[in-house]
């Protein structure tokens, strides 16, 4: 009788077990979305031209790229003071915590505990009655009230049968890689920042030569004329007109001073520090040569830059997540234990083996009815991992472009610096031959003013295409993956 009885509950386990399976296995699909950005990737960034795999300057480290010692120290410090990059470090500790959090959950939990407690039950009950009926020892009634000693350990386990939460580590591992290649991301803009803006600092500086030049050159002609009015070869009008142009010029290197500090604490800012003088050389600036970049094929931006790979990992996570969110809807297998020592008097806990005690319990259980909020999960983790999808192809197409209009604008930034330089000598010798003519009286004071404020605005335009022609060979570093290692 006991072994039909037995097999009978085997069977009626069996079929509740199998109607779970059966019940919750009934899970949604994920999205499937064909990822038609990154297999369209063209082979060279110029069609025009072909691009040598073999040569890329984004792998090349920092500080072979960057020659000028004073950028080099001031790119050191940015590096371990900056504010942005050290909140990124933090959130690649939190990202670790996430991945220890999910490994933890694949051991069993046991937790030590100690108790007490008392128990009166009613006469007339059940228990009471049978209490009342029982000798603990022979000749001795049960206590009552009855107390209750215990310590023990406790355990609890859930079985990963479906593989749920080592997926669920994976997408943590996955975010942590991501937060890792983050901070990559930050170093190189980081360091693009304060290699542009040293860049702009030292225009400024030289700006601010060439304006105090101009104002030397206006109080030589201010000078003149007021000679001039008094031999009376020219007018109180161009003497006027003449120290005009110098409180113009006088304002201007106000103007760029105030600039130069407001850029010299952007770069303090950058670096993490109170406001203090930029160490800095000016006068090589304007004879400095950029260093040749090679751009290599657009498929090595996946694995040069650290934005795409971060992208690229987050939807990896994402994708994960998914697969965890579809694996709620199984049933879940939970084994819980406890095994300690248990009586109603403290002496009695070391009488062995009558005062131990022990538990095992093993639980199935799966959704059956109400699934809103489990659909609710994984519908929320498809269109994450549908939005990581169109994020990482958005920064797929996003860095091919950067790339395709930084090479445009070399070109054609190198070819308009070449063209201001020419403009710059041929007014430079304009305005010689301008005050020559004015001091013999054959030419007349607008003629100089014009000439010389020509010159002013070509050598102002000169400087400031230098700086470009640096900032943009910075910035297509930097697009190609270059400046975190």
């Amino acid at each position: 009788m006991n072994m039909m009885e037995n097999s009978k509950t085997k069977n009626i386990i069996t079929a509740i077990a199998l109607s779970l399976v059966l019940v919750s296995c009934k899970a949604p699909m994920a999205t499937v979305i064909k990822d038609e950005v990154k297999e369209n990737i063209p082979q060279n960034f110029n069609q025009e031209e072909q691009q040598d795999a073999n040569n890329n300057s984004g792998t090349t480290p920092w500080r072979q790229f960057f020659t000028d010692p004073n950028l080099v120290t001031l790119i050191e410090t940015a590096l371990k003071n900056n504010q942005e990059l050290l909140i990124t470090l933090q959130e690649i500790e939190i990202a670790k915590s996430g991945v220890l959090a999910k490994k933890g959950r694949l051991s069993p939990t046991v937790s030590a505990g100690v108790g007490a407690g008392l128990k009166k039950s009613g006469r007339y009950t059940s228990e009471g009655a049978g209490d009342a009926t029982t000798e603990i020892e022979p000749g001795k009634e049960m206590p009552d009230p009855l107390g209750n000693f215990e310590a023990g350990l406790n355990a609890s386990w859930e079985i990963d049968i479906w593989k749920k939460l080592r997926t669920e580590k994976e997408s943590a591992v996955a975010h942590y890689l991501s937060t890792v290649e983050g901070k990559n991301f930050v170093l190189s803009n980081l360091i693009e920042e304060v290699a542009d803006n040293y860049y702009e600092l030292l225009a400024l500086d030289n700006q601010l030569d060439i304006i105090q030049q101009y104002i030397k050159l206006q109080q030589r002609a201010l000078e003149i004329s007021k000679i001039q009015k008094e031999a009376a070869a020219a007018t109180e009008l161009a003497v006027k007109k003449f120290e005009a142009e110098l409180a113009k010029s006088k304002a201007a290197e106000y103007t760029i001073r105030q600039q130069i500090t407001e850029k010299e604490n952007e770069i303090n800012a950058l670096l993490g520090r109170y406001p203090q003088p930029i160490v800095r050389t000016k006068e090589n600036f304007m004879s400095t040569i950029p260093p040749t970049v090679y751009t290599g094929i657009p498929s090595q931006l996946l694995a040069n830059r650290p934005d795409i790979k971060q992208a690229e990992l987050e939807l990896k996570a994402s994708k994960l997540d998914v697969e965890a969110a579809r694996k709620e809807f199984y049933p879940s297998l939970e084994i819980s234990a406890t095994l300690g020592l248990e009586a109603f008097k403290p002496s009695y806990l070391v009488k062995m083996p009558e005062s131990i005690a022990y538990n095992l319990v093993g639980e199935l259980a799966g959704p059956l009815i109400n699934k809103s909020a489990i659909k609710a999960n994984f519908q929320t983790a498809d269109a994450k991992q549908v939005q990581a999808l169109y994020e990482y192809d958005k920064t797929i197409l996003n860095a091919y472009l950067d790339v395709a209009n930084l090479m445009s604008k070399v070109k054609n930034i190198d070819q308009y610096y070449q063209l201001k330089s020419q403009e710059t000598k041929a007014l430079d010798q304009s305005i010689d031959i301008a005050n020559q003519l004015f001091r013999n009286s054959r030419a007349d004071y607008l003629e100089v003013l014009l000439n010389q404020r020509d010159a002013l605005d070509a050598k102002m335009e000169l400087i400031e295409a230098k700086q470009k022609q640096l900032s943009t060979v910075v910035d297509i570093y930097k697009s190609l993956g270059g400046g975190w290692k």
